[in-house]
């Protein structure tokens, strides 16, 4: 099983596609996973520019198996802030009221399933948002009354648009992330449970962002093997060294005081080969999208690499015999 490799465009969008395209496809990329902004990919394109869309990738030789929309799917279910009007479109933000957020990143979601239909793609990986994330550590003392209320929240706000997704034949696919409302194994079993096993629902698999909370995301794929719908490569590493601590105190990324920092894939702690494994268990034969997210080296170089690293962490499943069949045979 060799699975096709592609680059997710979400810190690539500042360049035209078309740029981008042309680099990724001269890595030897199979194809991109493209954002929702800049010009990557607009939700409310017409059947004419998506098709252009189409045939922008296919002069690169470039396939696309999944669009991704995290920056508006986060604004569903968060206390909205003046931080969320640097990421959200204008139409979205509209007059900042709270309510009025949320309800417009909705319906953009909505539109993103319509949207990735007519794009011919089966999986939207995004956010959720959270209005409990910040209630993670229980002081003052938070009731469960009050956590409760959190995911009754989300099912509420998350049910209608995983309705039109499934009317439209495609997944939603939550990257299990800090601040969104599955973060870690046992959130993300009651986020599915919130919603029932919605069909739609299910994840975008992060390695990344589990490894330094301390959770082996090799055990994550095997507790959720029915709701992997996508994968993203990327790395971490863990810095911790008795000062400093996971919690990031309140440093930005690619300061020396963090005790994790996101690495290019092939540089960091998360064990790709155990991964890649754990795919195999589960039979998914899906994209590995790189995510490139290091303050420490260009991306351009981090896209070549992970992409030669990856190409060499992906093992081939074997037939099906035990490696120890053959010292039964007789000569």
């Amino acid at each position: 099983m060799t699975r096709p490799m592609t680059m997710f465009t979400g810190q690539w969008a500042d360049l035209p596609l078309d740029e981008v395209a042309s680099f990724i496809a001269d890595c030897g990329y199979d194809g991109l996973e493209l954002a929702c902004w800049g010009d990557h990919f607009d939700i409310h394109a017409s059947a004419e520019e998506l098709e252009a869309k189409r045939a922008q990738l296919k002069v690169h030789k470039l396939d696309c198996f999944a669009i991704s929309n995290h920056l508006v799917g986060q604004a569903v279910c968060d206390e909205i802030d003046e931080r969320h009007k640097s990421i959200l479109p204008e139409a979205v933000w509209g007059d900042g009221d709270p309510e009025g957020v949320r309800q417009r990143a909705a319906e953009g979601m909505k539109q993103t399933a319509r949207a990735a239909k007519a794009f011919g793609v089966p999986v939207v990986n995004g956010f959720t948002g959270s209005s409990i994330w910040g209630k993670f550590y229980f002081f003052p003392p938070t009731p469960k009354s009050v956590i409760d209320a959190g995911f009754d929240d989300f099912r509420v706000r998350w049910l209608p648009i995983l309705d039109e997704f499934e009317k439209n034949e495609v997944k939603f696919a939550l990257e299990v992330h800090p601040a969104e409302i599955a973060y870690d194994i046992a959130t993300a079993q009651r986020a599915l449970e919130a919603v029932d096993f919605h069909p739609a629902f299910g994840f975008n698999f992060d390695p990344s962002h589990l490894l330094w909370q301390g959770i082996d995301p090799a055990i994550f794929i095997d507790k959720f093997p029915d709701h992997i719908f996508h994968v993203h490569a990327k790395d971490v590493a863990l810095r911790t060294n008795g000062e400093r601590g996971i919690l990031g105190s309140h440093l930005p990324f690619g300061d020396p005081g963090r005790g994790w920092e996101f690495r290019s894939v092939g540089r960091g702690d998360v064990d790709f080969d155990d991964i890649i494994r754990a795919l195999n268990r589960i039979g998914y034969d899906g994209p590995l999208s790189v995510e490139w997210e290091d303050e420490g080296m260009d991306r351009r170089q981090g896209a070549m690499e992970s992409l030669d690293y990856l190409q060499s962490m992906d093992v081939v499943p074997p037939s099906g015999d035990a490696f120890d069949t053959a010292f039964s045979e007789q000569a």
